[in-house]
């Protein structure tokens, strides 16, 4: 079966799922970062196929999240730690495992702790506001154009609906940006 790819959005969450969205890609990357890094193990704690193993590393691989690392010369193998572009990815990782230990775990009992080396306590990884810090509750954000949208595949609508902070250009277009209407 073939996988959609969402290479070619105009969404930046349709770009990262198509780079690490792939159903065993944010699992490979969670070993990766607690320091699972050979293949073996890899299969091994996620009780995966090397096939689909291989697979995904390749793309990890490809994509630059992962990098091989070689550990043993003969006959040559390698390990796959991150990249900074991996480790980039952490922290939305992180926010997910919290979203997951707060309404899918059935008795709220965290399969993981994280400790904040910084300040050595225990912690709950969240998103807050790059200008503030506060916390980011959905009631409280509201989605505006950026200078990058476009009536596109995966944001046709989206694209008509947003508050106009920035103008919004057609996809292919060349010519000078259009406002267009809000509508809520």
């Amino acid at each position: 079966m073939q996988r959609t790819s969402f290479r070619d959005m105009h969404c930046s969450l349709a770009r990262t799922l198509d780079v690490a969205g792939e159903w065993w890609s944010p699992l490979i990357l969670r070993d990766l970062f607690v320091g699972i890094a050979r293949f073996d193990e890899l299969q091994e704690d996620l009780g995966i196929s090397a096939k689909v193993l291989s697979e995904r590393l390749r793309a990890l691989t490809r994509a630059g999240i992962a990098e091989r690392k070689p550990y043993q010369s003969r006959p040559r193998r390698d390990s796959y730690v991150l990249t900074a572009k991996g480790r980039a990815l952490v922290p939305p990782l992180l926010a997910l495992m919290a979203w997951g230990d707060r309404w899918a775990s059935p008795d709220r009992r965290p399969p993981m702790l994280l400790r904040h080396e910084r300040c050595g306590r225990l912690m709950t990884a969240q998103v807050t506001c790059s200008r503030c810090g506060g916390d980011i509750v959905a009631d409280e954000v509201t989605p505006l154009a950026g200078p990058g949208g476009a009536r596109a595949a995966g944001t046709r609508v989206i694209a008509k609906m947003l508050a106009p902070a920035q103008p919004v250009r057609e996809a292919g277009s060349r010519g000078p940006a259009r406002h267009r209407a809000t509508r809520r």
